[in-house]
This record gives structure tokens, sequence and C-alpha cells, in this order.
């Protein structure tokens, strides 16, 4: 379970909640100019837009959960295990296995008016990675400063949805939420006129739970209702807030066999390409600017996660 958030302020920050029950050996990874994908249709992108998120690098390969490119577009694959369908080859189309989807758009991309046209192309496969590796019943969120848009790959084919809320999380297909959200639409930041035990009832009612409608209409709601504030510091410092809103604590969705989930990291990407996260066991945001690193390189560069727990003593 997962929530993805697109905010637009003084800058414009997007970025996840990964909700697992296990790592996967994720990585900070910056993908140069110069990397050669090689995709399975065989169509290469020798050059393309460089790009920072979180992977799991395998091969050399980035596996990218999330990720944003040098001009400030965005994407990330949020779980849809009961409503995803990939399709067989399919003649006259963009045919991508859907590992090779957020590279694939964010290389050849510059804004999200160009992502929708490509996607509008697109035919998804089930192909995998690699034997051990299946494809992930995904769907997507692109985005930018403009707008946002889902990606759902159903048994009808390839969806494209505009997304005012510019907030995905999982399983129902976008259109539930979006009209799951239009049900709570009395919800407000102002207090009521009459005299009241506390602060806040004007979003009495607003849902509490960890499941994914709940995450949406809680994160659409502060998202909406947030101020920005006045710099990129105190956007992306308001970025996290809205993700913790969201967050998994380990201990409350128990999965069986000893398991629970948990947020394992929370990220934010702004459009100047600094890419900041913070862990489960480490709240101090981390970050790894894109435009510090050499962009017509042709290696992925990664940085592991800081994980250890690190508590600033004053006295």
């Amino acid at each position: 379970m997962c929530t993805a958030l697109s905010f637009p302020g003084f800058v414009h920050c997007f970025g996840r909640n990964l909700d697992l029950e296990r790592s996967y050996g994720e990585v900070v990874a910056v993908t140069p100019r110069h990397f050669p994908f090689i995709f399975r249709t065989g169509e290469t992108l020798p050059r393309h837009h460089a790009m920072i998120g979180m992977a799991h690098v395998s091969g050399g390969f980035p596996l990218y959960y999330e990720a944003t490119n040098e001009h400030g577009l965005s994407m990330a694959g949020l779980n849809f295990p009961r409503s995803a369908v990939y399709h067989p080859y399919r003649r006259g189309k963009c045919n991508l296995a859907s590992f090779e989807l957020i590279p694939y758009v964010l290389g050849r991309c510059a804004a999200l008016s160009q992502a929708r046209a490509l996607l509008e192309t697109v035919n998804l496969t089930a192909e995998r990675f690699a034997p051990d590796l299946p494809a992930s019943p995904l769907h997507w969120m692109a985005a930018d400063k403009t707008g946002a848009l889902v990606v759902e790959s159903t048994a009808e084919g390839l969806q494209l949805y505009e997304n005012e809320t510019r907030v995905l999380t999982n399983e129902p297909p976008f259109p539930f939420h979006r009209d799951y959200l239009q049900r709570c639409r009395t919800l407000t930041p102002e207090e009521p006129a009459a005299p009241a035990f506390s602060r806040g009832l004007g979003s009495r009612g607003l849902p509490g739970g960890l499941d994914s409608a709940s995450r949406f209409v809680r994160a659409a709601f502060t998202a909406r209702h947030a101020l920005p504030g006045g710099s990129e510091e105190e956007t992306v410092s308001q970025f996290f807030r809205i993700l913790d809103i969201v967050a998994q604590t380990r201990g409350c969705c128990r999965l069986g066999g000893g398991a629970y989930e948990e947020t394992l990291y929370s990220s934010c990407c702004t459009d100047s390409g600094c890419y900041c996260y913070t862990t489960a066991t480490n709240r101090a945001p981390t970050a790894v600017d894109l435009r510090r690193e050499d962009l017509d390189g042709s290696e992925v560069v990664t940085y592991p996660l800081r994980t250890e727990l690190r508590v600033e003593r004053v006295n």
C-alpha cells in the first residue's frame, strides 16, 4: 500500500510513501543522459533526459519506484494487484514492459503534455525483468507543475485519467477514489459558526483508516488546504507533513506470519532536482541533488539509504 502526491507551491514537489512489509534493497539512483536504455522491443535510448529517484538496481538497470527528470516531470508506480492487466504485444503500439514505463516516459518527455501524448500510444506487456522478478501489478501517476495524470492498464486497455486531486493510492481504480472523494465534499478547514468544544470540527468525519480509500481522501483534503510556504525548504517540509498524515505505523496493519506493513520511506523531489527522503528509522531528511551529478555520464550512480536512527542532542 502506498500514497503518491504532487504538490505545487513555491516549487513543485512530487513524492510518495512506500508502504511494505520488507525492503527490496532500494537506493537513490541517478541515471545520467548517456546511460543506454535498451528496451525489450529492441528500441534504445542512447541519449535521454537525466532522472533521479528511488529504485532497485539489478544488473545495472534502475527499476524505479518513482523518479523525477531534469525538467521536473515525475512519475511513480503504486501497487494495483486486483485490477492491473497487462496485454500481449500489439502491432502499431508502443509496447513496453511495465518496468520500462517510468524510464521510457521520463527519458523522452520534458513536460506532462508530452507524456500524455506518448502514453496514448502505449501498450503494457507482462514481460518479466528476470525469471525471479515477475511483472509487478501497478498503476502510475505522472505529474509536473501543470497537473497530474493517472495511468491504469486494465482489461479494457490503457486508461488515462486527469487527476485534479494530484493524489494516488492503491486499489480500487482511480474513478472509485474520485467518486468517493465527492461524498466528502462537505469537509472544510473552516470553524463552525456556533461555539464548539474543539477546533478543527470542520474536518469532522475525515476518514482515518489505513485503507487506500481513506488515505486518498485524507491526503487529498490535506494537500488541497495545506499552505506551501514561501521557500523551497518550507514547501518540502509541508510536503513531508502531508505524507506523515497517511503514513503506516508498524504494528497497525498485520499481514500474518509475523509481518507488518509500514512506511519504509517517504520521498520528496522538487522540480529543481533535489531528492529528499526519510525512512522508518531515520526521520531526519537526507537530500541528493541531481544537478550536482555528472548528467552527461553513462553509468547509474547510487546512494544507499541512511536508515540509522539519528538524534541531535543540544546539551
